[in-house]
């Protein structure tokens, strides 16, 4: 039988990301987001919303990432699988906590416009991140300007004889 852990949220960071390395220099990144449902109450009209709470773990270059440019507040979308956890709380009593590890990390809106998208994929997809040059310049505090087209060394001149030895 076929199974399928995937986790989609999009949500508002709760509290600024920890970092943290593990023994083996990889970095973690720990954080919470908020994902809000709204409705309307059938019995009162009045609209009601309930807010679930998420703790997000990223690691290696993804915490990197998020550990630099995410901050309290920030809109985020993660894709990624639910894990559980079992801890003793205070009262001694074993308790189960879900957390999810993030594969994937979309950075949305932000207070210069651009968005950034971060993520574990395989090596031929990490060439589609980008991050936008008012991001960039945002966050390097410097203007970026984009490069200038230069003109090619040999200028290109359309050939008429071509000769082919192809018997089509």
């Amino acid at each position: 039988m076929a199974s399928l852990n995937k986790v989609i949220l999009i949500g508002n960071l709760g509290r600024d990301p920890e970092m943290r390395y593990m023994p083996n220099g990889e970095a973690v990144c720990n954080f919470s987001i908020a994902t809000s449902e709204t409705w309307n109450d059938r019995q009162t009209g009045q609209r009601q919303e309930r807010t679930e709470w998420h703790n997000i773990t990223l690691y290696r270059r993804l915490a990197e990432v998020a550990g630099q440019y995410l901050r309290k507040g920030s809109s985020v979308y993660i894709d990624g699988r639910i894990q559980s956890r079992k801890y003793l709380g205070k009262d001694g009593i074993e308790r189960t906590a879900y957390d999810i590890i993030g594969n994937e990390m979309k950075m949305l809106g932000s207070r210069s416009g651009g968005s950034a998208e971060y993520g574990g994929a395989p090596a031929q997809q990490q060439s589609s991140h980008h991050m936008t040059a008012e991001k960039y310049a945002a966050a390097s505090g410097g203007v970026v300007t984009p490069p200038k087209r230069q003109a090619p060394a040999v200028p290109v001149v359309p050939v008429d004889d071509i000769e082919s030895d192809i018997p089509f």
